[in-house]
């Protein structure tokens, strides 16, 4: 699917012998312990070091973040319902939102999920009244970067965070909406 709650073959499947029916819907507060399990399988990928409440202490807190009208999150479900992939957007300022929470199981990239995914967050800031769509990237998430470099976004900061046990280091990008 690429657009909420329909469904279609993954664009990748012209390359590929097996067709993937995926479906991106709203999340909700039910689905933050399949969120927080298809992050931390991503954590496991890269060998980094998993705690959840300190890596993903806004899903720990949903209504804040991703309640309407201030934010949203939606999720990725495979033809069998399982979560594979995750995206979500919050307000920050006047006109201003930022993405979050974007992540793929490693079967599932490559299909242009990550595209569908980067336009629904679009399409959300376009329906409320958001300009401008910013966000951090881990430094060491390449194939992202090239993602939102295809959707407009630039590179416009770089921090560390000291204390991560991680070794964390990420990138800023921006774009208008």
């Amino acid at each position: 699917m690429f657009g909420r709650g329909r469904s279609l073959a993954s664009a990748g499947a012209r390359r590929s012998a097996i067709i993937t029916r995926v479906t991106i819907v709203p999340a909700t507060q039910a689905d933050v312990d399949e969120i927080i399990a298809l992050i931390g399988r991503v954590f496991a990928e890269y060998r980094w070091i998993w705690v959840p409440p300190i890596e993903v202490p806004d899903l720990y807190r949903w209504t804040p973040h991703y309640e309407a009208p201030h934010g949203a999150f939606f999720v990725v479900r495979d033809g069998d319902g399982r979560l594979v992939g995750s995206v979500g957007v919050d307000h920050v300022g006047d006109g201003v939102a930022e993405l979050h929470r974007l992540y793929l199981e490693p079967h599932m990239r490559g299909r242009g999920l990550g595209d569908a995914l980067v336009r629904t967050i679009v399409e959300w800031c376009g329906t409320n009244a958001v300009s401008r769509l910013v966000l951090w990237s881990d430094t060491r998430f390449e194939h992202a970067h090239r993602l939102y470099e295809r959707h407009g976004f630039r590179r416009t900061g770089e921090r560390e965070l000291p204390e991560d046990v991680n070794d964390t280091r990420e990138y800023h990008y921006e774009r208008l909406v």
